[in-house]
């Protein structure tokens, strides 16, 4: 009997950027996730009632009967310690950034310069999708290519949608090209 391989991709960012809705998009099964509801909402996301404190899990069938698995991480750092449980194992990251949020570049910074997805990012490979630009216009994908470029990294980095299956299947498709440019994905 053929063993199954494991492919996990891990999402990650910050509060709001759309971790859970991207896998919710994407999974062929009924997505399991850890909300709770929130005690101090947001006051740039009065809309956001709950947070994931633990982890997200999804999973995209593919057609050799093989299986994507897709795990997220919570987006408040005082749940850091559950990111390096969820991202062991994982072969891509998928770094999800709100652009809508206060500061959105110094959210990069800290989770590219975070000791787990530092040192995540020096074993696999890195695809960035940046929401809610339609929200805030003021940072194109030029500031945070540049941004990335002073942190000393080049990782395809797109302005997507979170409720668009169509511009989250662009970043799961550009990590695996990152792992095997000789893929062909539909």
């Amino acid at each position: 009997m053929k063993q199954e391989q494991f492919y996990k991709l891990i999402f990650t960012g910050p509060p709001g950027a759309g971790k859970t809705t991207a896998i919710s998009i994407l999974s062929d099964v009924e997505v399991i996730t850890t909300e709770a509801k929130m005690t101090n909402p947001d006051p740039n996301q009065p809309n956001k009632k709950t947070l994931t404190v633990g982890l997200d899990y999804g999973c995209i069938k593919l057609s050799n009967q093989e299986k994507i698995h897709l795990y997220g991480t919570p987006g408040q750092e005082r749940f850091d310690f559950m990111w390096d449980i969820v991202s062991e194992g994982g072969i891509g990251l998928i770094l999800l950034i709100d652009n809508a949020r206060k500061a959105p570049l110094e959210d990069l910074r800290f989770f590219v310069k975070s000791k787990t997805f530092g040192e995540i990012m020096q074993k696999v490979p890195l695809v960035i999708g940046i929401t809610r630009v339609d929200i805030n216009s003021n940072l194109k994908l030029a500031d945070y290519h540049q941004e990335l470029q002073a942190l000393g990294i080049n990782p395809p980095v797109f302005e997507i949608d979170a409720r668009s299956k169509e511009d989250v299947s662009l970043l799961v498709q550009a990590l695996l090209y990152s792992l095997d440019p000789s893929l062909k994905v539909d």
